[in-house]
């Protein structure tokens, strides 16, 4: 019998997921359904409900969802994987898991950025100074391997400081990440601090909206990473216009669907060729 599972977002059409779990399960033999659902803004919860009450085994969360699926996550981070991030930890949740009366959630995120960074762009995040542009969901789902990764202080640039703040406290509340130095700072207040690794974790690119960064933000060699694809964003315009290697995070999509995969089916699948085929698209 076909496992059905699917992407719920809002929106959800340019969702390159369902073509990305049919690449795995094709590539490991997987009877698998994957499709894309679009949920009404007021009907997250509900849509998941119908999803379960339909038979499939779980479904990805993607924005404005995240936390809204932490919220209805009876059970989080159950069975938690090596590299994925409970859902407890990231408080936003993109893996959720039917399994009989419960709901389990994931976070696979922050798994799916550091394996991109490190894997396919051979970029060691160790003692690296990085930078974190956002401080939604989608932040705080990669914040916490990013920390464990880099080991080194991180500052959270966000338009308003009181929602990076809320973040940093929400971080503290979590014994093992109470010793990293965390620093919140609002849009336009940066000085001249420079950084190895600049993350934009914000939806500025859906609207080309510009990111008030300082000309001098990006360090000699500095990676700037859009967690956005399939489009060249003013971000990264930005950063190649100051000396940055910009790249999207299509590489992050396929690492961290391969990362839900591996929870839902228990099989890895290789995530190279199809980073590499999906490049080769219009």
């Amino acid at each position: 019998m076909t496992d059905k599972y699917a992407v719920i977002g809002n929106p959800i059409a340019h969702s390159k997921s369902p073509q990305i779990h049919r690449m795995f399960a094709e590539q490991t033999g997987q009877d698998i359904s994957y499709e894309a659902i679009l949920a009404p803004l007021d009907g997250f919860a509900a849509t998941v409900e119908r999803l379960r009450k339909e038979g499939y085994k779980g479904c990805n969360v993607t924005v404005p969802f995240k936390f809204e699926a932490f919220k209805i996550a009876d059970s989080i981070g159950f069975e938690v994987m090596d590299a994925v991030e409970s859902g407890h930890e990231a408080d936003a949740v993109n893996t959720l898991v039917f399994q009989k009366n419960k709901i389990g959630g994931y976070n696979t995120d922050g798994a799916g950025l550091v394996n991109d960074i490190a894997k396919n762009f051979k970029i060691p995040l160790k003692d690296k100074r990085i930078l974190l542009i956002g401080a939604g969901g989608a932040a705080a789902g990669v914040l916490h391997p990013l920390l464990e990764a880099s080991q080194s202080p991180l500052v959270i640039y966000n338009r308003t400081l009181r929602k990076a703040e809320s973040l940093k406290k929400t971080i503290s509340q979590h014994e093992k990440f109470r010793h990293f130095s965390i620093k919140p700072v609002e849009f336009g207040k940066l000085g001249n601090e420079q950084f190895d690794i600049v993350i934009n974790a914000t939806s500025a690119g859906l609207t080309d909206s510009e990111i008030p960064l300082p000309p001098n933000i990006f360090a000699p060699g500095a990676l700037a990473y859009d967690m956005m694809y399939g489009r060249e964003t003013p971000f990264m315009k930005f950063a190649r216009e100051h000396g940055a290697r910009a790249v999207d995070g299509l590489g992050m999509l396929v690492e961290q669907a391969a990362e839900t995969f591996y929870i839902w089916c228990r099989v890895r699948p290789e995530t190279a060729p199809v980073i590499a085929a999906l490049r080769k698209q219009p």
